[in-house]
């Protein structure tokens, strides 16, 4: 049990939020916001960082999983390592493993295709269109109904927005439903990967570092944007030019110091900071600690299948780095959560809101509203139980690829404005792409081995977790041994033509008559437990109709009880374009350590061992010992270290910091990020790059639902040194002229 004293010390955590770095912030937002700015010494002023159509946000480039930036006139991206590394395994092989050796194309005629489902996004406006998708919704309006009239809302908008067909368009919802924006975003379709260091610089520590620090990670790859020669997007073509971008980030090769001000730019995927504290509960109790044994089963199998077979070693090596990275973050978030008693603080700040709400009767819509969100959320957590294992149970690529098929048949009988989203005309192009992938990433022995230790799982469950149509169509019965179904199985896949890419695209255009009447055994499959997975769809829209209803009723109780406080509000991260700011710094890690903002290629050298992952390169190590380091090299770079935030408000020693003699390599700041935040652009006051997003240490992790800013800081890579590596280890000085560097 938490000391009334700790929870005192969370509320002040709490009511000085405000005045530390938090908040994924709307770029709109940021005019709102010039006073913090201007005490974090950004030059830049927030209306500019405002304007889409200005630097440096004209520079800023989206993935759809990952953030980017452009950084030359011709279409040149900076990411992480990471980010690219579904490019760099799409061009492996066993014979030809880039993912070790690493790639360099000396010309533009040299970069490589990154792939079909490779997409540059580059958001040119967000606009707010609440009115149109849910204002006029008739309050009677519930459950699956809805749901379904703000699709039709999100549908109707998207096809206007979209009449160029050279743009993607999404209608996000904000505050949970509160607001809606509609984001319109060049798309371009031909990216090429053009530099990724080796594993050894790219991915140094591998998962042993993931999410630590001290880190010493090179994890940036550059990848490049095609357009047709009429400079329209187009796919890819031997005929295609570099894009010509708007405008590009300037790289300052003097990077940052300790105590400086920086903006950090990009994608945050998903937050949850105003969910309730009974969803923190069943997180935490649940739904990670299930999350984290699939995971680790899965891991388990593909690296020892792996282990004796290189091909399945290259086709694996993307998806089990993913899965890597979601374990190690939900174990962090475990962890965290036993560390700091989030739950309580969640508790709190409902009982202050409450405690406000009831203190003015017009506000008491506010209290119905909470009670009902509560209701819903109950609900929605016995539908994951009810389904996860469920959805395990259908972990097979030739599976899911067969269900996809069968639905895309079944939606392409309706008119394009009614189909589900993701199976529209617009949405083709990407399924194809997908079926293509699987060429690359698939393989029948880690798809049998992955499924049958899934459906081993799934048949341990109690009956009413089963799903009878599912158990028919695979012949199962409870106490089947893995081996019995993994028998089973496995006379499946050479009777399927799904196994191929050729075989997987002739499925497309067909009509559900065929499907019905395929001998494919996965085409069976799917078509047997179409209904069943609709019936799941139709539950599931129905909570999500409700939540639609109830959620933003509470987020708007937040907002004005925060407004009170002269708190502003940030919407939780949902994949859109953000801005954050913060400083240089290191934080109290435990007690008695005290982790200071930079790291460097001195310590990297200590570390490095034979032995992966952390076999630095010698040619790395032979060009620092040698002296090859002008320009880069910093002496007391860490001089100025920063006081943790709370010692603004009482006595603190002041932190040792040693000196600071060497190219630095990665450095830490308190910018709020998350998940899809990878490959931010990170900058100075001026907005020039000086570093890119990569990681959050492992204390951080929990805040996704909880900012604690004594605590939470980012990894990011100090941009010197990918110009030193560039310069003086990998030879890439063709990139360094196109780069416009400021020395």
């Amino acid at each position: 049990m938490k000391t009334p004293y700790l929870l005192i010390a969370a509320a002040l955590s709490v009511s000085f939020a405000a005045t530390a770095d938090e908040g994924q912030w709307q770029p709109h937002q940021l005019a709102q916001l010039q006073t913090e700015l201007t005490a974090k010494g950004i030059d830049i002023p927030g209306k500019q960082l405002a304007d889409l159509s200005q630097y440096p946000m004209n520079a800023i480039v989206s993935l759809g999983y990952c953030s980017a930036s452009f950084v030359s006139p011709d279409g040149l991206v900076v990411t992480n390592h990471h980010c690219a590394y579904n490019a760099i395994q799409n061009n492996s092989t066993k014979d030809n493993n880039l993912i070790e050796k690493g790639f360099l194309a000396k010309t533009k005629a040299e970069e490589l295709p990154a792939g079909a489902q490779e997409r540059l996004y580059i958001t040119e406006s967000v606009t707010d269109v609440t009115a149109q998708v849910s204002a006029g919704l008739a309050p009677e309006l519930t459950g699956a109904a809805r749901y379904e009239a703000i699709e039709t809302n999100r549908k109707a908008l998207i096809k206007s927005c979209e009449s160029d067909a050279n743009y993607r368009c999404s209608v996000v919802s904000f505050h949970h439903g509160l607001e809606y924006f509609q984001i319109k975003q060049l798309m371009l379709q031909d990216v090429r990967l053009v530099y990724a260091p080796s594993e050894a610089v790219g991915n140094f520590g591998g998962d042993i570092d993931n999410f630590e620090y001290p880190r010493h990670t090179g994890d940036y790859s550059f990848l490049r944007g095609y357009v047709g020669k009429d400079g329209k997007p187009a796919a890819y073509s031997p005929d295609n030019v570099p894009y010509q971008s708007k405008t590009f980030l300037k790289v300052n090769a003097a990077g940052v110091r300790a105590g400086d001000g920086i903006l950090l730019a990009g994608y945050p995927g998903r937050t949850s900071r105003y969910r309730l504290a009974g969803e923190i509960a069943f997180a935490a109790n649940w739904q990670y600690p299930a999350q984290v044994k699939t995971y680790q089963q899965i891991i388990n199998t593909i690296d020892r299948l792996s282990a004796a077979d290189a091909d399945l070693k290259v086709k694996y090596a993307s998806t089990v780095k993913s899965l890597n990275n979601r374990m190690k973050k939900l174990q962090g978030l475990l962890d965290g959560f036993k560390v700091t008693d989030i739950h309580a603080i969640k508790q709190q700040q409902e009982q202050a809101l409450l405690a406000w709400i009831g203190s003015d009767s017009s506000r008491k819509p506010y209290q119905q509203s909470i009670a009902e969100l509560a209701q819903v959320i109950d609900a929605e957590q016995a539908f994951t139980r009810q389904t996860y294992y469920f959805d395990n149970a259908k972990r097979s690529d030739v599976l899911k690829a067969a269900m996809t098929l069968y639905r895309l048949a079944k939606e392409s009988q309706k008119p394009d404005a009614e189909r589900e989203m993701g199976y529209q005309q617009r949405d083709l192009s990407m399924i194809e792409s997908r079926l293509a992938r699987m060429e690359k990433s698939f393989d029948p022995v880690m798809d049998l081995a992955i499924w049958s230790e899934q459906l081993a799982e799934y048949l341990a469950q109690p009956d009413a977790v089963r799903v009878a149509e599912l158990d028919s169509a695979l012949g199962l019965s409870a106490g089947m041994s893995q081996a019995d179904i993994s028998a089973k199985l496995a006379a499946l896949y050479p009777q399927s033509g799904l196994t191929n890419t050729a075989g997987r695209k002739a499925w497309l255009g067909k009509t559900p008559a065929e499907f019905v009447q395929s001998d494919d055994p996965f085409i069976r499959i799917a078509v047997a437990i179409y209904a069943k997975n609709n019936a799941l769809e139709l539950e599931e829209k129905t909570i999500s109709g409700q939540l639609s209803q109830v959620r933003p009723a509470y987020m708007q109780a937040v907002i004005a009880y925060n407004n009170t406080l002269g708190k502003p509000v940030y919407p939780d991260a949902n994949s859109t374009l953000r801005i954050t700011y913060g400083s240089v710094d290191g934080y109290p890690a435990v007690d008695g350590v005290y982790k200071t903002p930079f790291t460097s290629v001195k310590g990297l050298i200590a570390k490095r061992r034979d032995e992966y992952p952390f076999n630095a390169p010698q040619k790395l190590v032979d060009a620092y010992n040698n002296g090859q380091t002008s320009g880069y090299f910093y002496q007391d770079l860490a001089a100025k270290a920063q006081l943790p935030w709370h010692c603004k408000l009482f006595s603190c020693p002041q932190p040792e910091v040693t000196a600071f003699n060497s190219v630095p390599v990665n450095f830490l700041s308190s910018a709020d990020t998350t998940g899809g935040n990878s490959g931010s652009a990170v900058m100075n006051g001026k907005g020039e790059l000086v570093g890119l997003n990569f990681d959050s240490t492992y204390e951080s992790i929990t805040k996704d639902w909880y900012f604690n800013p004594e605590i939470t800081r980012a990894i990011h890579v100090d941009i010197r040194y990918v110009l030193w590596l560039m310069q003086y280890v990998d030879g890439a000085q063709n990139l360094l002229d196109e780069m416009e560097i400021v020395r």
